[in-house]
């Protein structure tokens, strides 16, 4: 009951009603794995510079339908941030505005969960632009393969500790490394995890949180 009042309630925040699709129940098996690229780690003040996303349906990447877009910043990138996500003032010459690529983003996204390693920043910043644009914060559920990942380790003890890097759970699954700091090959990358895992725990595969 209360889940349905809250989305009632965000509903009611939309400044435009035809977003309302963002709240239907989603298709059993679909889910858009997506990365971002920003200029720090700090969703209020930090933007992104660019998105990378793709489909997946059932047990397969669907590589047909992909997002990968460069957002134009509001301020000239600096070298200290160049050197963590690799994006140089060229390859930002043709990007485009944050307001296109977001609403490009949610038509891609839909109602779909969305896939993610540390999934919660990506969508806290994310959702710093849908707050703006169409009133609300990205509505989606989300599904961490770094629980997942988690979940799968044997543990001698409570307080094991247990690795989650990216590169860790990368070598860990066997997964074949494609090219880092690109947000399309890290969602594609993330992708893999989640299948991987999702065979690997079939029963606990749906963390999914708002």
């Amino acid at each position: 009951m209360f889940k349905n009042l809250y989305t009632k309630w965000k509903k009611s925040k939309l400044k435009d009603k035809k977003y309302e699709y963002l709240f239907e129940e989603p298709v059993k098996g679909e889910y858009v794995c997506l990365d971002c690229e920003t200029t720090g780690l700090n969703p209020r003040k930090d933007e992104i510079l660019s998105i990378g996303a793709v489909h997946i349906k059932d047990n397969r990447i669907v590589m047909r339908k992909r997002f990968n877009v460069f957002v134009k910043p509001s301020k000239k990138i600096d070298a200290e941030s160049i050197k963590i996500h690799r994006i140089r003032p060229i390859d930002l010459e043709n990007a485009v505005r944050p307001k296109v690529a977001i609403f490009e983003l949610l038509e891609f996204i839909g109602n779909k969960p969305i896939v993610g390693y540390y999934i919660k920043f990506d969508i806290a910043i994310i959702s710093k632009y849908t707050k703006k644009y169409i009133g609300i914060d990205l509505p989606n559920e989300s599904i961490e393969v770094s629980s997942m990942y988690y979940k799968t380790r044997k543990k001698t003890s409570e307080y094991e500790f247990i690795d989650l890097k990216f590169d860790t759970i990368m070598k860990e699954l066997d997964i074949p490394v494609l090219g880092k700091h690109d947000a399309l090959n890290d969602a594609i990358m993330t992708a893999m995890m989640f299948l991987k895992l999702r065979d690997l725990t079939p029963a606990k595969t749906t963390f999914y949180t708002n």
